[in-house]
């Protein structure tokens, strides 16, 4: 068995293993409180206004990878890969407006509109390490099937809230299993594009954002002005600024058969 199998196959039994370990725990419901965050101080008639502003980074950041992508040389893209590229932003911009719209009335039916374009996003960014680190060509071809498979963690999220069984697992293992895997990725296989930094920095933002949300009150005691979940957004949304970044700048590395 050669090196490649053998790592291809210790991802497979990771992710195959950390999903069945979910699954087999009790339905996850939303937790009480999900939706009282910290800081819901109201500016300008738009209740809880700094966790809604914050979200334009989105939106400015999800337009700008689509612009680069359509209007701008992109050496350090992928060619092969440019509808998960695309995919990865116009699920950011969509983040922008999703998430907007949640925090001006945080409920379960609004949540719906903030994680859908998030899992958008989280497959995206999985199909474009993929595609960078093990396979081009496997990066493409996955992409439909996860996209439907983070829009399908979602929707069984509120079909089954709605039929008195709520459950999240699904949706935590589209959020977390990537975050889980793709260390392991970058560090086993030779990315087509270099420096790949930038792609620890992207998984770096993230690591931190989802700090500053499980902390949200304790940051907003902490500095009084500003709270972990507003700080969130601005962090995620510049861990996507550096992946549009690398597809401008970064250059030809010695990268994975099927470019």
């Amino acid at each position: 068995m050669s090196k490649r199998t053998t790592r291809l196959l210790f991802l497979l039994l990771l992710a195959l293993g950390a999903s069945a370990i979910v699954l087999l725990l009790a339905p996850v419901a939303q937790p009480k409180g999900y939706h009282a965050f910290a800081d819901q101080r109201s500016a300008n008639g738009v209740p809880n206004f700094w966790n809604v502003a914050s979200n334009l980074p989105f939106l400015f950041i999800g337009a700008y990878g689509v612009w680069v992508l359509l209007a701008k040389s992109t050496p350090g893209a992928v060619r092969s890969l440019r509808n998960c590229y695309l995919a990865v932003f116009a699920g950011t911009f969509l983040t922008g407006l999703g998430s907007g719209y949640y925090h001006i009335a945080p409920n379960d039916s609004t949540l719906a509109w903030d994680r859908l374009p998030m899992a958008i996003t989280f497959m995206a960014l999985f199909a474009v390490i993929i595609g960078e680190h093990i396979d081009a060509a496997w990066g493409a071809s996955l992409l439909p099937v996860l996209l439907l498979v983070g829009v399908a963690s979602v929707a069984y999220w509120r079909v089954s809230a709605h039929m008195g069984h709520e459950d999240l697992r699904p949706y935590i293992i589209v959020q977390y299993l990537p975050l889980l895997l793709v260390p392991f990725i970058i560090t086993l296989f030779s990315s087509i594009r270099q420096p790949v930094g930038y792609i620890w920095g992207v998984l770096a933002a993230y690591a931190v954002a989802k700090g500053l949300e499980l902390f949200d009150h304790a940051v907003y005691r902490l500095f009084g002005v500003v709270s972990g979940h507003t700080l969130k957004h601005v962090v995620a949304a510049c861990g996507l600024l550096l992946l549009a970044i690398a597809v401008r700048r970064r250059h030809t590395g010695a990268g994975p058969e099927g470019a």
